[in-house]
């Protein structure tokens, strides 16, 4: 499949790596190391061209966020109820469900109001642009995960299930934490005008996404569980490391030297292609 402008391709080589739940008998995790130990961020305001060509400074924020189950407007709710005129440009008069949600194929969302997430704050709000939900949780200290949709704070990670069946007729639920890709989204993620997560413009942060998405990991995985993932995230960057090392001498590589030929095979497998682009840009 070929990319879009700017984008690496979709279908690349991957390092995946399973292990038991330690939290959770009968449950085994499948993890993409190759995206965990990834350089992306999100890069709203900073670079970001939106995924609507027409509403550049919109980020992802313009089709509304479907809600996973009713838990989830709950949460949202009452994260919207801390919210005064001075955080939300378009808060309702009344936070009765019809005035800040709608349904779409019948499944409710949050509403869209002139060409955006009803929670999104326009260019020129004194308060900034962006998620009101997401900057008030910057401003009382706390994960954006505990206010916002679970659709928005897990982007662009992907938790996925299925029950894997075993020849001797025994079973496991098989929970795979991955990049939520382009494919993510259904055929209509195609036609997404700009998209972050393969574009070496986003793959920019100083520290992997396994570190930086900590709180969501933990939320999506459980402790224990993003335990584990982070032993062997740390044992897959040790082995990037030692792949590109020059052919001669040891410890860190050196700016400007190249590494093996064996670890340049090996690359496109270990490392993110996006940030692999991020990094001989710069």
């Amino acid at each position: 499949m070929s990319a879009h402008p700017g984008e690496t391709p979709l279908q690349t080589p991957r390092t995946w790596v399973e292990f038991d739940d330690p939290a959770q008998d009968g449950q085994r995790l499948r993890c993409d190391l190759t995206w965990l130990t990834s350089r992306w961020t999100c890069i709203f305001g900073r670079g970001c061209e939106g995924i609507d060509a027409d509403q550049p400074d919109y980020g992802c924020c313009v089709l509304g966020a479907h809600f996973s189950d009713k838990d989830d407007i709950k949460r949202v709710r009452a994260a919207a109820e801390q919210l005064g005129d001075d955080e939300w440009e378009l808060r309702p008069s009344s936070l009765k469900l019809s005035e800040w949600t709608e349904k779409e194929d019948g499944e409710r969302k949050t509403k869209v109001v002139d060409g955006a997430c009803i929670f999104f704050n326009r260019p020129g709000f004194p308060a900034g642009a962006g998620c009101a939900l997401h900057q008030h949780a910057m401003l009382e200290g706390v994960p954006p995960h505990t206010l916002k949709p679970d659709v928005c704070w897990q982007l662009p990670i992907r938790r996925t299930y299925r029950t894997v069946e075993l020849p001797d007729g025994e079973n496991y639920l098989e929970v795979s934490i991955g990049e939520y890709d382009r494919r993510g989204w259904g055929a209509g993620g195609h036609d997404l005008d700009w998209y972050c997560s393969g574009n070496p413009d986003a793959h920019v942060a100083a520290d992997p996404v396994y570190l930086t998405e900590r709180d969501g990991l933990v939320e999506l995985m459980g402790q224990a569980a993003y335990d584990e993932l982070a032993v062997r995230c740390e044992a897959h960057l040790a082995l990037v490391e030692a792949a590109t090392r020059p052919a001669r001498g040891v410890g860190r590589r050196a700016k400007g030297a190249r590494p093996t030929p064996e670890g340049r095979a090996l690359l496109p497998l270990l490392v993110h292609p996006a940030t692999l682009a991020a990094d001989r840009a710069r």
